[in-house]
């Protein structure tokens, strides 16, 4: 049954939320030591007894991007596990295809980049030690100040026009996503979206929240939901978001 859920949870956040499953296992310690950076089958699963996450680094190398600079690295946030690549090896990988044109910006968020128009994206997955199953998936990109400017924009669009619902497939795997809403949520960037679905698929639902930000020419994006109790509403701890941005700010 574990093993199903695991399955659908790829179908149903196409490519990146798996990560931050990865490292969000319900027995986990707070060690303070960085899982597998391609996270851990056992720890996806959320099964009691799965091995804790070996010992890695995401912090960056000399000479690295702005958007590598830029992103959660582990110790950045204590009381939480941050993979150093953000991608579990049992995710699809490439931008999902909406079966709507107008809900394609919500589509392309849950792919390995926020749109097709970054320039570089660097992906983090996040698991929390404080609340047991909440795992965060968090990427920070790079784009032309005009591109950043539009995808907030299409965002800010899509949510409503795509309240009652669309699909999206990745690699013939295909969630639907019904129950789109705008949520309120304070990031300090220079705009922000933030909003909340529910995921389905294969008689298996989750409650997504989602939150992008836009600061200069930089894309944050941040997914959260509980692989614990995935039918609970999920937040994108504020904490988070607030480290993530005060990361993007020094990096600029």
């Amino acid at each position: 049954m574990r093993m199903k859920v695991r399955a659908t949870m790829v179908a149903l956040v196409p490519a990146l939320l798996l990560a931050a499953v990865g490292c969000s296992s319900t027995n986990t310690p707070a060690t303070g030591k960085a899982p597998d950076p391609k996270g851990s089958p056992g720890a996806a699963s959320g099964a009691p007894g799965a091995p804790a996450p070996s010992a890695g680094s995401s912090a960056p190398s000399a000479g690295a991007s702005r958007p590598e600079r830029a992103a959660l690295a582990q110790g950045d946030l204590p009381g939480y596990q941050v993979s150093a690549q953000g991608k579990n090896p049992g995710a699809p990988d490439g931008q999902p295809q909406a079966d709507k044109k107008a809900c394609q910006p919500l589509a392309d968020i849950m792919g390995d980049k926020p749109d097709p128009k970054a320039r570089e994206t660097v992906n983090r997955g996040i698991g929390s030690q404080k609340q047991v199953g909440l795992a965060v998936s968090g990427s920070v990109s790079s784009y032309s100040e005009s591109d950043a400017k539009a995808l907030v924009a299409r965002l800010k669009a899509a949510i409503p026009a795509c309240g009652t619902g669309f699909s999206a497939t990745v690699e013939k795997q295909t969630g639907s996503y019904r129950e789109v809403r705008a949520a309120d949520y304070r990031a300090v960037g220079d705009e922000s979206v933030s909003w909340t679905m529910t995921a389905a698929a294969q008689g298996v639902s989750a409650q997504v929240h989602l939150v992008v930000v836009r600061q200069g020419d930089t894309v944050v994006r941040l997914m959260a939901l509980n692989v614990a109790a995935a039918d609970q509403k999920a937040q994108v701890p504020q904490e988070v978001t607030d480290k993530q941005l005060e990361k993007v700010r020094k990096a600029g």
